[in-house]
């Protein structure tokens, strides 16, 4: 059996394991081994001098472990090695952080390292900058900005799939060493590995990366199952490894026998894959089949043929757990015949039979496309393997088709979920068909073509004919029955396919089939909805407006924008005021802040008693005048003590925000001359109260709201408000609302619910 580095084993193709504050020579060392491991050429000076290089950019660089920040970019470039990638992947994943962190600039790269490193660090680079957070809530905005930021991400991703790998890489590690972060950000980072590069390792057929990505993202997401899974594990250890050990043997003696030629080895599964087993089937860790697993590596096809009839002989295998992924392979090229089996001791586990390039094709999936191959004449060969691609090019495909982003990145993350359970059938002329699990005979004609799928009438099932609705099993053969006089897909379909594929085609034949409708239907909207608020759309009407428009909501032409507006995806209202807003920028006289100021102060006058807004108690001077109406913002709620600023705003006086609020931080440019010094003057008395919001994070139990509210009574503290949320992880988020005086009796008060047993961190709100 291979040989186990840790306490449990989690799958044998596990990259190796990262330690903490490691001397970087080391790690350096460790690199070039592994990189002489594969590659046919001695010389390594590039990747030394990458590695100098990002030494001496990040040399004043810590990471938030305290360990030198040059630790990350080396751990990356191991794991890209042991991935036996080509030397300028190795060099990228050393330098892909040297452009955003230090002096080094784009043409240096370029000059130093040659255009293929430099343009994949400039991938990873515009990649680092795309916020894919599935935590967003889930506003139509938020949704808009997380689709794009999709669509960004896999135009990448085609123009070199390098950059994905550096990028998964890089988030490896970055996982690896997220018990240095803060609660709420492992939550967040684990969540959106979860749901966004594990599905993506396993598209490109990486399960060497997807596995751990798993893992360690089950760690922090669900860290009671997880550390349950691994002393469950652990207890029998030693019985479970004797037991893996005893069927390697026998396997090995009759295999041999038979005259195969053959690797094998055992394992248990890794625990990701433990427990959504458990959870989707309800099952206990007793109950789970292939908790064991036996790997036959083989030379041939026909060996893995041979094995797997010398295997049933041997034992009895469970009916309907076999697969043959040789014959018809899974959307992401793996391939291997599956079985599973009952032990001599009644215990089920799982044989894999498959040939070493077929090993190797799952291990690195599309990191074999660049893996160094050396031609007769010495020169570097990449080995073609597009068909991998295919997911990828479809996905482009739908980027083409699709103008409307939310749809989009539905039915990405539909794509994303669905990868994992298949049915494979056969056309009338014998090809094969994979499809998801559950899909109908509309799926397989939208498979075939788009003009299939819209002329549609009916099917036939291995001659039968059926209802469109038919479940397709494994081994069905289809006919699809056309007719030239069909009227086209009917919307009931979409409650009826299972495919992305045939969503999205069926919806696009609806759209360009109401096409010129909804463009008349949307100029009507835009020109009412104009009408009834006094607009002038003709001036709002200008190129430039129009293609804002286009880029904020990801449409190619203004045509698209109408149809959107016409069949309801968008909201005329939406469009106005975003042109609208931009119009305002174009047409407003900036004045500076004197300027403003004093306007403010002559309106004020002109209003004598009648100011713009509460006339504060507090004594807040903005620019040396005492007592100007000021109001105080809610997005930060600023109390005395607080570093604060004044924002001169459009009619309502000057609004006072903390320094530190998300607001003022991210101010565009254009409106940053609207901000205005202001400080705190000491009250007329000392009774004036300000409104204050913190939000707590806590262990959720019985009596925690009771305790914060009694914390707060016991000092007269007046709560104004308190929502909360639980997690399915059961961490309880707080958000109070509440009056102090003060900076110093806000910090009394957190310093008082921080001693509440559970609560984990408290901070204030900054908009």
């Amino acid at each position: 059996m291979a040989e186990e580095k840790n306490e449990v084993v989690i799958d044998d193709g596990k990259i190796s394991a990262y330690h903490d504050f490691v001397d970087p020579e080391l790690l350096y060392q460790e690199l070039i081994n592994h990189v002489h491991k594969y590659h046919p050429s001695d010389d390594v000076s590039m990747i030394e001098k990458a590695y100098n290089v990002a030494k001496e950019a990040h040399k004043n660089q810590t990471r938030k472990s305290g360990e030198p920040y040059i630790i990350h970019p080396l751990n990356v470039a191991i794991i890209l090695a042991e991935l036996e990638l080509d030397k300028e992947t190795i060099i990228a994943g050393l330098l892909h952080d040297v452009v955003e962190d230090t002096v080094m600039t784009d043409d240096d790269l370029r000059r130093e390292f040659g255009e293929d490193v430099a343009l994949l660090v400039d991938g990873v680079t515009k990649l680092e900058k795309i916020p894919l957070s599935s935590t967003l809530s889930q506003s139509d905005e938020k949704l808009e900005m997380q689709a794009e930021n999709l669509r960004k991400m896999f135009l990448a991703m085609a123009k070199d799939i390098r950059v994905i790998l550096i990028k998964l890489a890089d988030r490896l590690h970055n996982m690896r060493t997220l018990k240095y972060k803060s609660p709420e950000s492992q939550q967040r980072i684990a969540k959106e590995t979860l749901e966004i590069y594990c599905p993506i390792a396993q598209r490109l057929g990486i399960s060497r990366l997807k596995t751990e990505l798993d893992d360690l993202a089950l760690k922090y997401l669900e860290p009671e199952a997880y550390y349950d899974l691994v002393e469950k594990i652990a207890v029998r250890k030693s019985v479970r490894e004797k037991y893996i050990q005893s069927i390697v043997d026998e396997v090995s003696e009759h295999i041999a026998n038979a005259g195969i030629k053959a690797k094998i080895d055992g394992r248990i599964k890794h625990f990701f894959s433990i427990y959504k087993k458990m959870v989707n089937q309800n099952k206990t860790l007793d109950q789970i089949y292939d908790l064991f697993a036996v790997r036959i590596i083989v030379d041939t096809v026909k060996d893995c043929y041979a094995a797997l009839g010398v295997i049933h002989e041997m034992y009895k295998p469970i009916p309907g757990r076999f697969k043959d992924y040789i014959a018809m392979p899974k959307a992401n090229r793996y391939q291997s015949l599956h079985t599973t089996l009952i032990g001599s001791t009644g215990q089920p586990f799982e044989i894999q039979i498959r040939t070493f390039e077929m090993h190797k094709a799952a291990e690195y999936g599309i990191a074999a496309h660049w893996k160094y191959k050396e031609a007769s004449d010495g020169r570097k060969v990449e080995g073609q393997e597009e068909e991998k691609l295919v997911w990828l090019r479809q996905i482009l495909e739908w980027q083409q088709e699709m103008s409307d982003n939310k749809e989009f990145m539905n039915l990405l993350k539909n794509d994303l979920d669905l990868f994992s359970d298949s049915v494979y059938c056969f056309t009338p002329t014998g090809d094969v068909k994979n499809l998801p699990a559950g899909s109908t005979p509309i799926d397989f004609a939208y498979n075939i073509h788009s003009a299939v799928g819209n002329r549609m009438v009916g099917a036939r099932v291995n001659g039968k004919l059926v209802t469109i609705d038919y479940e397709i099993k494994n081994g069905d053969r289809i006919e699809i029955i056309t007719s030239q006089n069909s009227k086209g897909p009917s919307r009931d379909w979409l409650n009826v396919v299972k495919s992305t594929q045939a969503k999205n085609k069926i919806n696009q034949w609806f759209k360009n089939e109401l096409k010129e409708d909804n463009i008349i239907k949307g100029k009507d909207l835009l020109s009412t909805y104009c009408k009834t608020k006094n607009i002038n759309l003709s001036e709002l009407l200008k190129q430039e407006y129009m293609e804002a428009v286009m880029r904020k909501y990801g449409f190619r032409d203004w045509d698209a924008v109408l149809a959107a507006i016409g069949h309801g995806a968008l909201k005329e209202g939406q469009i106005v005021n975003k042109m609208q807003e931009l119009y305002d920028r174009d047409h407003r006289k900036v004045l500076s802040n004197e300027e403003v100021l004093q306007n403010i102060v002559e309106m004020g006058n002109a209003n004598a008693g009648k100011p713009i807004a509460m006339k504060t108690k507090s004594g807040i001077v903005v620019k040396g005048i005492a007592d100007l109406s000021v109001r105080f913002s809610k997005c930060c709620s600023p109390v005395p003590g607080d570093e604060i600023v004044g924002f001169i705003t459009r009619g309502r006086g000057v609004s006072i925000h903390r320094t530190d609020c998300v607001n003022i931080i991210n101010l565009p440019e254009i409106e940053r001359v609207r901000l205005i010094d202001a400080e705190w003057q000491e009250p007329e008395n000392g009774s004036e109260k300000y409104v204050a919001e913190i939000k707590i994070f806590a262990n959720n139990r019985n009596g925690l709201l009771a305790d914060i509210s009694k914390a707060l009574t016991e000092r007269n503290i007046d709560i104004l408000s308190m929502n909360t949320r639980t997690s399915r992880q059961g961490t309880a988020t707080l958000q109070t609302t509440f009056e102090v005086g003060s900076r110093e009796e806000l910090n009394r008060v957190i310093d008082k619910i921080r001693g509440i047993e559970s609560v984990i961190d408290i901070e204030r709100t900054t908009g």
